[in-house]
Order: structure tokens, then C-alpha cells, then sequence
């Protein structure tokens, strides 16, 4: 079931159904692609038309992070749940090692791929890591045919948005894996070269604070966040529907 939050037409799933859906995404003939957006996204798909095109044209589409589901509250349209882009690839190579499937890792500075495999293959024995490649690539065409001869079953673009979903979108047809998910900045969260939030901070959904305490640089693109909910706000006390979902 679909619950249109301001233009983007999310997912109202648990963690686990949504690893669910997955698994059936895994099983189809054709290239699937999720998307994760959180609050930050959500502001900018709200002022570019093709962003959000791209991520309504997801097979799903997650809400990772409070802010969204903040602001489904607001709007008298909860969503069910964060579903966190980190903890649903976790979860996501929980199901692979069972089955001994396929993974090629995407995204994020040389050597990160690397250190994240390593911690990812440590945790889940039976998942088989079959390429990777950093995200400081230029031609295109060669990393479709490095995908697509390491025969990968899931494949996760951790190039930052919107490039991720820009690649997956225009490259669904040409690769040859069961599914795509965009995921940011999580081979970091996997490698360690960046550090998640303490697990209360978490809970109480401070892990927007605690990364901007760890890396005060993101100041400024973490203004869309108190942007993002403002037009909540004004949306719900407009009293009008702006958005199509």
C-alpha cells in the first residue's frame, strides 16, 4: 500500500515486510530498483520534478528517516515505520547468506567497498560478495558490463542522490541483476569509516543530532530538514491537496 507524502508516493511497510517484498523483487525476470529517501531527499524531490519522478518510478520506495514519517504524522497519513536504508540492506544480506546469494557492492571512495565487504561477509557466512567498485567512475558502460559479468543477484549504488537513482533508472534494462537498491552513504556505515548513532539515540531519533555533532560540515544541508517539515506544516494548515499521491 502506497501513502503519498508531499509528491512522493512511499511504501507504508514494517522492516519486515519490506524485506518480504524483496524477496519477491528478487524473483522477478528484471532489474527492480528501491529507493531510500529521507526528509533531506523528500525537500528536494519537492522542488525538482524529475527527481521525484525518479523516485515514484521505484518498484519501492522506503522512508528512511524520522523526518518523513514526522511528517506522514502531520499530515494524518502515518507511516507504519521508519525503514532505515542501513538496516534494510543488513537485513537484505541476511536473506542472501541464507540462499548463498549474489551481491556487488557499488559507491563511496576506494577502499571503503573493501572494508565494508569484509565486515559484511564476517556477519553473514553464507552471502557471496562478487564485485565491487568504487564511485569515482566516468564511463558508465564499463561498470554495466563489470556488473554484468560478475552475474550478481542484488546490486547496491551507494553513489549519493540523486546519481544513485539517476543510474539505476537508466541503467535498468541494460543490467542484468534482480535488484538495485540506493543507499547512500551506507558501504560507510558497513566499513566503519563512519560511525552510526548510539542505538538510544536511534530510538529516540537523534541520529539526524548525532551526525551533525560527528560532522558539523553538514550544517547547512541538514537545514532542509526543519525546511522539509515547515512545508509540512503550511501544507496541513492550507488545508489544501498540492500533491498528487
Amino acid at each position: 500500500m502506497k501513502t503519498g507524502v508531499m509528491g512522493i508516493a512511499f511504501d507504508n511497510v514494517t522492516m519486515e515486510e519490506a524485506l518480504a517484498r524483496a524477496c519477491e523483487l528478487l524473483t522477478l525476470a528484471r532489474a527492480a530498483y528501491v529507493v531510500t529517501p529521507n526528509a533531506e531527499i523528500a525537500y528536494e524531490a519537492m522542488h525538482d520534478e524529475d527527481l521525484r519522478a525518479l523516485l515514484n518510478g521505484a518498484d519501492m520506495v522506503l522512508p528512511d528517516g524520522a523526518g518523513v514519517v514526522l511528517a506522514s504524522k502531520i499530515l494524518k497519513k502515518p507511516l507504519r515505520q521508519k525503514v532505515a536504508g542501513v538496516d534494510f540492506a543488513a537485513g537484505l544480506l541476511r536473506e542472501l547468506s541464507k540462499t548463498g546469494g549474489r551481491l556487488y557492492l557499488l559507491g563511496s571512495k576506494p577502499g571503503v567497498a573493501e572494508q565494508a565487504a569484509q565486515k559484511m561477509l564476517a556477519q553473514n557466512p553464507g552471502l557471496v560478495i562478487c564485485g565491487m567498485a568504487d564511485g569515482y567512475f566516468k564511463d558508465e558502460d564499463d561498470v554495466v558490463r563489470r556488473i554484468n559479468e560478475a552475474a550478481p543477484d542484488v546490486l547496491f549504488v551507494c553513489l549519493g542522490a540523486p546519481k544513485q537513482e539517476i543510474f539505476m533508472q537508466a541503467h535498468q534494462k541494460e543490467l542484468h541483476v534482480h535488484l538495485m537498491v540506493g543507499l547512500g552513504g551506507t558501504l560507510d556505515a558497513f566499513a566503519g569509516t563512519v560511525k552510526r548513532a548510539p542505538k538510544w539515540m536511534i530510538r529516540l531519533n537523534l541520529e539526524w543530532l548525532y551526525r551533525l555533532i560527528k560532522e558539523p560540515k553538514r550544517f547547512r544541508r541538514m537545514l532542509r530538514l526543519p525546511k522539509y517539515i515547515l512545508a509540512v506544516v503550511a501544507e496541513r494548515i492550507r488545508g489544501k491537496k498540492t500533491w498528487e499521491n
